[in-house]
């Protein structure tokens, strides 16, 4: 297996040369089919494609712009290069499309645990406390009108789409977590499958608009610093004094609070961090304290929450993922979790996070 490589002052095309990324990911691959079990289809003595030509083949897909569709690969499948560093053989439309129906995504969600925490344990940021802070959010993928398993509105126009739940590692800016679903998921209900013991999460405002979710994450060993809604009701409890580090942060106001209308549905005790940015203000509610996250460190750390919107744009705009190779749930998993794994495979291998340049000379 290739081993991890430090971070050049500049990439070159001979770092990323000879299809290291496909090598390493084919063995990763093997090592992953021995602990999850495959579909004995793929053991057949008649079967030509194999699980790991068929997906080296669609992770070539993702890091090349010449081939971006199905008949693109099969076409390229021909190539002697490609047959011998990607596919042993050819590819038919029909053996592609087969594919995604006899192959479980639990095979790639294996290789991207491995990967992650492979980038994740090197030297990251500096984290504000012990936790590990990582950023939650979900973005929509547009699918095409046939793939009805994605049907999320009926009003107006019928829209499909699918949702890529992720928790995005703060220090590493490395996608730590996923979860694919459908567009109608609730991204609150995805995170709670999530979040583990320990873990410090960064998030928006929907994930705010849950008084009783703060008590059970707590509870539950989870801290969080979530961004409310302009229209949250904010019973104060115990007014905060600010440094000036804290003003300096922009921090206008802290102080210990409860969250909701009725008495019988507030939260539990909270802290809350107004914070004035140029355009607007900014409540965010924490359930640490400021001896343990000062109110500067938390408006400091909700601005990083920008890192995961730029990741979402890597993956559609980059990566191409707003085109579909593959139609059924179980495809668009295998896609969307090799985006994830070229991400983390280009991290690994040039010591910080993909990009727009690093693409093009990879391409």
């Amino acid at each position: 297996m290739a081993s991890k490589k430090s971070a050049p002052d500049r990439l070159t095309d001979r770092e990323l040369s000879r299809w290291r990324l496909v090598e390493d990911f084919k063995e990763r691959l093997q090592a992953a089919a021995a602990k999850t079990p495959l579909a004995a289809t793929w053991s057949h003595p008649e079967r030509l494609l194999a699980y790991t030509d068929y997906l080296s083949l669609f992770l070539l897909g993702l890091l090349n712009p010449v081939v971006r569709t199905m008949r693109g690969l099969c076409a390229a499948s021909h190539l002697e290069r490609v047959q011998a560093e990607v596919c042993s053989h050819t590819v038919s439309l029909g053996s592609f499309s087969e594919a995604q129906a006899v192959l479980d995504p639990a095979l790639l969600a294996e290789v991207f645990g491995q990967l992650s925490r492979e980038v994740c344990a090197g030297p990251g940021v500096v984290a504000a406390t012990q936790h590990r802070w990582l950023i939650q959010d979900g973005s929509l993928f547009a699918a095409l009108p046939r793939m009805y398993w994605a049907l999320w509105r009926r009003q107006g126009q019928a829209q499909s789409q699918v949702r890529l739940h992720l928790s995005l590692d703060l220090a590493h800016a490395a996608p730590a977590r996923v979860v694919i679903t459908p567009g109608k998921v609730c991204e609150r209900a995805a995170w709670r499958t999530q979040c583990q013991r320990g873990d410090g999460y960064i998030g928006d405002r929907y994930y705010g608009e849950d008084y009783g979710l703060f008590g059970e994450l707590d509870a539950a060993g989870v801290v969080f610093v979530l961004r409310l809604r302009d229209q949250a009701v904010i019973n104060g409890v115990e007014e905060l004094p600010l440094t000036e580090a804290d003003r300096a942060a922009k921090v206008t106001r802290s102080a210990w609070v409860t969250l909701g209308c009725k008495a019988e549905q507030q939260s539990i005790r909270l802290r809350v961090v107004w914070v004035q940015t140029d355009k607007e203000l900014l409540r965010l509610v924490t359930n640490l304290g400021p001896e343990e996250l000062s109110a500067g460190e938390v408006a400091l750390l909700y601005k990083e929450r920008w890192q995961i919107e730029l990741f979402f744009r890597w993956v559609k705009c980059i990566l191409g993922c707003r085109h579909w190779l593959v139609e059924s749930p179980q495809g668009v998993a295998l896609q969307l979790y090799l985006a994830l794994i070229a991400a983390l495979l280009l991290q690994l291998y040039t010591g910080r996070p993909p990009t727009k340049r690093m693409m093009e000379l990879i391409q």
